[in-house]
């Protein structure tokens, strides 16, 4: 186990400044989250660093949460990365906003959110393939926040940009709740067959029944990731404060130490530190 932390999946939102419309069915969560709640949840893990990943904000305020993060920055030390929205589909205009985000040097990577694509192959459309390539020019990478059934089409994408970093967002949701393992190993298993995607552990606890989940139900996804991706393609992540529905910070991470099946000391440090800073570059 590492002396320190690097979560690789925090989200910060206001409600004050941004419209979120997920939030209107989560009053529980639809308040100001900001990072000295955070620094609570957290303080018995020692998070060293965190990324920040874009919350699914009116599109139009993107690059404007790109500016509220950067200055939360300038006064929480190990907030050190930013994923933000970008909308890669969108013609001519997605060179522009790329540009623009290349200009702030937290920005690390782009996540434009698909889980909520009717077509599980939204993201072959050519205009959308093309937006993914230009990520490449800018040295982005590419967060996928995906459902379980949206991993055969994302493993199409990764296959046809190569140059691109894919990191997949809380194992492509599989149904923890339902105990349910296939077709969602499967696809996993082809996922990580290629070597330009790598995948967070996070997420899961909201996959599962929130009142009534045990670390031993999320050990046969665990170890199914742990097998497919290995070491040094996996990364920690929390999904803070969304996972708040259903665990707190500590629960989560004592869940993913006791049922993750790691002997090796440098391997928990590459899961818990080194993965992130090498592939966001912190």
């Amino acid at each position: 186990m590492p002396v320190t932390i690097v979560d690789s999946h925090v989200h910060l939102w206001d409600p004050a400044q941004f419209r979120y419309p997920w939030l209107e069915s989560l009053p529980e969560l639809n308040r100001a989250i900001k990072p000295a709640e955070f620094n609570t949840a957290s303080k018995s893990a020692e998070v060293s660093k965190f990324i920040f990943i874009e919350c699914g904000c009116d599109p139009a305020q993107a690059l404007a949460e790109v500016d509220w993060v950067s200055s939360l920055a300038k006064r929480e030390p190990r907030l050190r990365g930013i994923v933000a929205h970008a909308p890669l589909e969108e013609g001519s205009d997605i060179r522009s906003e790329l540009g623009i985000l290349a200009n702030c040097p937290l920005v690390k990577g782009v996540r434009r959110n698909l889980q909520s694509e009717s077509d599980p192959a939204f993201c072959l459309r050519p205009a959308f393939v093309s937006g993914v390539r230009l990520l490449a020019e800018l040295g982005f990478s590419f967060d996928l926040c995906i459902r379980h059934d949206q991993l055969q089409a994302v493993t199409e994408l990764a296959r046809r940009v190569p140059q691109v970093t894919f990191i997949l967002d809380h194992l492509g949701k599989p149904e923890v709740r339902n105990h349910k393992i296939q077709p969602w190993a499967k696809d996993l298993e082809a996922l990580a067959a290629l070597p330009n995607v790598v995948a967070k552990i996070s997420g899961l606890a909201t996959e599962a029944d929130w009142n009534k989940w045990q670390p031993a139900d999320l050990a046969p996804y665990l170890m199914r990731a742990f097998t497919a991706f290995g070491p040094d393609r996996l990364l920690f992540g929390s999904d803070w404060p969304v996972m708040t529905l259903a665990t707190t910070y500590l629960f989560w991470l004592e869940a993913v130490l006791n049922q993750l099946p790691i002997a090796r000391e440098q391997d928990w440090v590459r899961l818990f530190q080194t993965n992130a800073e090498r592939i966001y570059r912190v």
